[in-house]
């Protein structure tokens, strides 16, 4: 059963009641015992436009669980990397995953997994109840919302087979992948089914995502929904992630050519006016300017603490600190570059600071900024011999934090050279933002190995089982055709 807040105007309804109740006695019965204003069953769930405005807010608020977007989605993701260095050997803190010991019972490898799925579910749930009630909000509406389920879908689809099949690159996708629930669960009778192939599930996000773009708003009225909702440059961002990760570089191009401008300031013309920003502010003070594309907000009565949340593990509870044989010990990345400034000292280590707030931790955690579509395309550039292009769009990134830096000519006058500054690049521009490991795998980079005093992770090689997350027990166990 879903229940949604009783409002003003529910209230409103019943003390109108309550005063029919003395003027109709006819009607006794049938006032005492209404049927419930915030009881929503499968029955009644698509009844009025504000219950199915309800469902779409529920899709985004299970992306925000605490093992997705809420903030273990992060931990585990930058554990897994070698920028940060394990202090504790907390396993409720991902010291599994920095450790490169995850296990089919390893309570992440189940959770993500099950709130995953749970996103997909609700996403399906929403798109078969409004084909299922006609009408009850516009056409207009109707096809906003499926976009928007389909959107979230594809994100969740994504984040699921990067890491828990190998790597689209490897194999062009061939590798086994994920079962790919199309359909609306209320029930486990349909839950045995065999895995779909990676191209097949890249294959459902890029349709998913297609078919969602031209039915997603422009933009919102506000910049809160701007940055909190999908509309349509949402759905082209993602894309070029997609495209990126399938090694599909002319795609990445076509799809990112679409938001941004042909030369610098680069911008989007079309929807939401996406630039980039002020790289302090929109990590303190602004979350939902221009350069956030979409972000989990976090507030008071909706946020995430303990150890599920990822400001508090990475800073306030010191955790984790950045490991000075990462990217934090370049010495390419100079000390004017207003990126250095997201870090505090303490017992002569540093801590990530992009997230910063005190408990309850409101920081909003960033799912896509405009800066990574930025060296999205400026990899797909390079890898497809615009070296002009890719090189300006790398300098708008740079430059943004560090006006006054000069790559040097040695770093980006040969494609493989471009290309691999580019990479270091995002390990600066996104570091805390759970790209790392990922980064790592759709180029099928060993992860690499990373020690302090006390603590040792070994490195891991493509070849290795563990280069991906197992799959977990509680699925093995209920789905019987999983690993068939």
């Amino acid at each position: 059963m879903k229940k949604t807040n009783i409002s003003a105007r529910n209230i409103a309804v019943y003390l109108s009641l309550a005063l029919m109740i003395g003027t109709s006695a006819c009607d006794k019965e049938e006032l005492l015992n209404p049927a419930p204003e915030t009881s929503i069953s499968g029955a009644n769930a698509f009844d009025t436009p504000d219950r199915i405005l309800a469902l779409v807010n529920g899709i985004y608020k299970s992306a925000k669980a605490a093992n997705f977007y809420g903030g273990n989605y992060y931990t585990y993701s930058e554990a897994r990397g070698e920028e940060f260095i394990n202090r504790t050997s907390n396993t409720f803190t991902a010291f599994e995953a920095w450790n490169q010991t995850l296990n089919s019972g390893s309570n992440f490898v189940a959770g993500f997994w099950a709130a995953g799925y749970t996103v997909i579910n609700n996403a399906n749930i929403l798109i078969k109840g409004i084909g299922d009630n006609p009408g009850k909000v516009t056409e207009a509406i109707a096809k906003q919302y499926i976009a928007e389920a389909k959107f979230l879908r594809a994100l969740s689809y994504f984040d699921l087979v990067t890491l828990y099949a190998r790597p689209y690159n490897e194999d062009k996708g061939a590798s086994p992948g994920l079962p790919l629930r199309l359909l609306a669960e209320t029930t486990t009778a349909n839950n045995d089914l065999k895995r779909s192939s990676v191209a097949e599930i890249y294959a459902q996000i890029i349709k998913d995502l297609d078919e969602a773009e031209p039915d997603l708003p422009l933009n919102y009225s506000t910049s809160l929904l701007n940055t909190t909702r999908a509309h349509r440059n949402t759905a082209i961002a993602l894309k070029t992630r997609v495209y990126l990760n399938s090694g599909n570089y002319a795609k990445v191009i076509e799809e990112a050519k679409k938001i941004v401008s042909s030369s610098p300031p680069y911008s989007a013309t079309t929807g939401v006016a996406h630039k980039l920003q002020n790289i302090t502010e929109i990590f303190t003070t602004n979350y939902t300017s221009t350069e956030s594309i979409l972000s989990v907000p976090m507030t008071e009565l909706d946020n995430v603490t303990g150890q599920s949340s990822f400001p508090y593990v990475f800073n306030a509870n010191s955790e984790y600190n950045l490991n000075p044989s990462g990217i934090w010990g370049d010495t390419e990345w100079m000390a004017t570059d207003a990126r250095r400034t997201f870090a505090r000292t303490a017992s002569g280590v540093q801590f990530l600071t992009k997230y910063n707030k005190p408990s309850p931790f409101l920081d909003y955690l960033p799912i896509i900024r405009y800066s990574e579509i930025l060296l999205n395309y400026a990899e797909a550039a390079a890898k497809t011999g615009d070296l002009t292009t890719s090189t300006a769009l790398l300098q708008a990134v740079r430059g943004r934090s560090d006006a006054n830096y000069t790559f040097p000519s040695a770093a980006i006058d040969t494609k493989d050279a471009l290309v691999s500054t580019i990479l270091k690049e995002r390990r600066i521009e996104l570091l805390g933002e759970g790209f790392r490991s990922n980064d790592l795998l759709r180029n099928l980079f060993t992860i690499p190995a990373k020690s302090s005093s006390a603590l040792i992770a070994p490195a891991v090689e493509p070849s290795q089982s563990n280069y991906i997350f197992p799959l977990p027990n509680t699925e093995i166990t209920s789905n019987k055709l999983l690993l068939q």
